[in-house]
């Protein structure tokens, strides 16, 4: 399979390089970059001045480049308040002002798209930075904008054809601390084509994480184990877990204009994931251990190994029109949009506690296929020389297919010793096979929107602002086919919005937005199903009237220009969040008997979002240091919301997060090199029945580039410090044990990964 995606993308290369006739047409006088200034260049890139009303922060593919990041999460770790809780050496879910990816927009190219996550995020991971052409941190939502978005929204833009004259290839690779190398190849070509712009480009990424955890548990509180010696210490896991695969994607766009003043553009992307992840771990009933099973005169008591093979594909195609019509520009636009992911996953465990040895097997087998189209119009008509007035029309379908499907089989086996099943493995072909539907495992859900928005603005060298409002309504249905279950879910709400920005001098810029936007309801929690045990012992019963929590925001922000490439800002934020979705007890009991209740999603109550953000980029040109650039940026987080046991943030904020790093260009070496360091805060999280503290270490990068005429030589460094994620886990079995603090366990889990090298050629044509 590698070998047909590297044929394909040298195909598609060649391809791209053959494309250089034109036509009789008028093409936009638009500036073009041609490939060398991508490739071989030695200016530093600095964070972008944007002149959108709506505060906004722009940062193009210069600023990140020359860490070469992989991927869309790699690049947004260097940009403020965007925080992960992923795994080491992974950025999936992007967290804006720390907050659950599900209170996050993100658009590529400003248009919607499906992910896999039942909470509507979409990993930002799955986007190779080689398709970059720049990322918009939109911080507050405008009526020409969907408004699910009270975090705020990121705009991934692809490059297009006038990012690019030329071409040019990257080829490298990376190496683990493991000495798992792997392969990072690439190209884009840009050229006129029938009298318009057209952008091919292609890459195929090695992906690989090796990682090593230590999990400590514990049968009490942590104030009563001081020591590993205590008799609450319950057992030991040391597992290694990793992750190996390979992302293929392809991109392409075509962008026309037309005598008559008309313009039509489309644009494709379609990237396919092919991944394995492989967990083998071993359970000791000694802190300190590592002998073989009790049955052979040891301490071993669990070996489990687990392996996960994930497929996953993403595309979609957008086609504009843009054409002069009633004393303004009507534009027309029409999009498609797919994620289909497969996954199956084998866990086997032997039980060597004691004899005879207990053989557990669970496999699952689960599909989502995630669908949309949408048609929007929009008309834009200019008052006068700086008033604007845009109005427009959006319509979307969505439907989601999800199906989970679980077999399970458990035997004794007639073994006297570990080292006898060793010898004599069992063929695991033999076991139970017959897949039985999971519990609310198998649900389509249907999704029909329909908006309306206005919106005026006015724009002179002084002052700007914008006043408009967004109409959207919401009509869902929702299947649980397991018990032919069908719900409707259907909502509509009135989104105003106003931004202002005031220029106090050359230089400086005050800004500030106040706008009201949602937060749609997760799938799985709107699914009429009842999960036996999903919340601890408790039971989770689906709520498909469950509304989307809303918020009334504001932000205040004071921008700076520092000569002709720097910039600093600090922007402070609010969020009131109302209709919070939240676990509610509806007082029945549960199916583990007494003790244990029916819980359910419900909107209740109401939280709030606050924070500050400083950011800073430029060259040091004030102490006669041009051709050094230093970044900072830095975002306190703060947050609150009332459960079932009091006040908390809300789940999963980081307390802070910072970047700061520099770039040091060698004008007459024709050479740079850099540093960046990063540190994210403690997050905490509470659900019924769990309690989590999680904590990273510190992640720094470097880089060092050689350029020639057409070629440039990056290599690079990054995790330089092993950085670590570590886990505090309180679990209890009930809502009322939870209050009492009478733990069923505590848990210490500790993940690390080594240093990865990165060593990549660009060449450029």
């Amino acid at each position: 399979m590698k070998h047909f995606k590297i044929n394909t993308l040298v195909a598609a290369l060649t391809l791209a390089s053959t494309t250089s006739y034109g036509a009789e047409q008028n093409t936009p006088s638009e500036p073009v970059k041609v490939s060398e200034e991508l490739v071989v260049y030695g200016e530093i890139g600095y964070r972008n001045r944007s002149q959108e009303l709506a505060p906004t922060l722009e940062y193009s593919q210069d600023y990140f480049q020359r860490f070469e990041p992989l991927t869309a999460g790699d690049a947004l770790k260097r940009v403020p308040s965007v925080t992960f809780l992923s795994d080491v050496l992974e950025s999936d879910g992007a967290r804006m002002r720390g907050l659950s990816p599900a209170y996050t927009k993100v658009l590529i190219n400003g248009e919607e798209v499906p992910g896999a996550g039942a909470d509507r995020s979409f990993f930002v991971d799955r986007i190779p930075a080689e398709l970059i052409e720049r990322v918009e941190i939109i911080r507050s939502s405008s009526a020409n904008r969907s408004a699910d978005a009270i975090a705020g929204t990121l705009n991934i833009v692809l490059r297009d054809g006038y990012s690019l004259e030329g071409g040019y290839i990257r080829v490298g690779g990376l190496r683990y601390d493991d000495g798992e190398l792997k392969e990072s190849i690439g190209g884009v070509y840009g050229t006129e084509f029938a009298g318009g712009r057209l952008l091919l480009g292609a890459n195929v990424q090695g992906r690989y994480n090796p990682k090593q955890k230590t999990s400590l548990r514990f049968g009490d509180s942590p104030e009563n184990n001081a020591s590993y010696e205590t008799e609450e210490f319950d057992n030991r896991e040391d597992q290694a877990d990793t992750r190996d695969g390979d992302d293929t994607s392809f991109n392409a766009s075509y962008e026309i204009a037309f005598n008559n003043g008309s313009k039509f553009d489309i644009s494709a992307m379609w990237v396919d994931t092919e991944r394995t992840e492989d967990e083998r771990s071993f359970e000791y009933n000694e802190a300190t251990s590592t002998n073989g099973s009790i049955v052979s005169g040891g301490n071993l008591e669990t070996d489990n190994a687990n392996i996960k093979y994930i497929d996953q594909t993403n595309y979609n195609i957008n086609a504009g029109y843009e054409i002069p019509l009633f004393g303004g520009i009507s534009k027309l636009k029409f999009g498609i949009a797919e994620f289909e992911e497969s996954v199956y996953e084998q866990e086997v465990e032997l039980d060597t506690s004691e004899l005879p040895i207990v053989f557990e097997e669970q496999q699952e087998k689960s599909d989502i296929d995630d669908s949309e189209w949408t048609l929007q119009w929009q008309h834009s008509l200019q008052l006068n020389d700086t008033k604007e007035m845009q109005f427009g029309a959006f319509l979307q379908n969505k439907e989601r297919d999800s199906a989970i499907f679980v077999a399970e089989d458990e035997r004794e086996l007639d073994l006297t010793s570990w080292d006898q099943y060793a010898q004599s493995p069992i063929v695991l072909a033999t076991f139970n096979t017959q897949y039985e539907a999971a519990t609310g495992g198998v649900n389509a859900i249907e999704e029909d929107r329909f908006d309306i928005f206005a919106l005026i603005k006015h724009q002179d060298d002084l002052l700007g602002w914008e006043v408009g409002v967004r109409y959207e309504t919401t009509d869902s249905t929702i299947n649980n086919k397991i018990d032919n279950d069908i719900a409707q879910n259907d909502y509509s709400y009135m989104l105003p919005s106003a931004h202002f920005r005031y220029n106090v001098s050359e230089n400086g810029r005050i800004s500030a937005s106040v706008a009201r936007s949602l937060r749609r309801p997760e799938f799985d929690y709107i699914t009429p199903a009842l999960l036996e045990g999903e919340l601890g012992d408790n039971d989770l019963l689906g709520n498909p009237d469950l509304k989307p929590e809303s918020a009334w925001g504001a932000d205040l922000g004071y921008e700076y220009r520092i000569g002709k490439s720097g910039v600093i800002g600090i922007n402070a934020f609010y969020r009131k969040v109302t209709d919070l979705i939240e676990i509610a007890n509806t007082q029945v009991q549960g199916s583990d008997g007494e003790g244990t209740f029916v819980l359910q999603p419900r909107n209740t109550g109401d939280g709030n979002v606050k924070g500050l953000e400083l950011d800073l980029s430029t060259p040091l040109s004030a102490v006669n240091m041009p051709n050094t650039g230093v970044f900072l940026n830095y975002s306190w987080l703060d947050s609150e919301v009332t459960d079932f046991f009091g006040s908390r943030k809300f789940n999963d904020q980081s307390d802070y997060v910072y970047n700061l790093g520099f770039i040091q260009d060698l004008p007459k070496l024709r050479a740079s090199f850099g540093a960046t360091y990063r540190k994210q805060g403690d997050a905490y999280a509470r659900i019924v029945g769990e309690e989590i503290t999680t904590s990273y270490g510190a992640d720094l990068e470097l880089f060092i580039e050689k350029r020639w005429d057409d070629i440039t030589l990056r290599v690079v460094g990054s995790n330089l410090l092993d950085a670590s994620k570590d886990e505090m886990f309180n679990k209890f079995d009930t809502i009322d044990d939870q209050f009492s603090r009478d733990y069923d366990e505590y848990e210490l889990e500790s993940e690390e990964a080594g240093p990865v090298l990165q060593v990549m050629f660009r060449y450029a044509f």
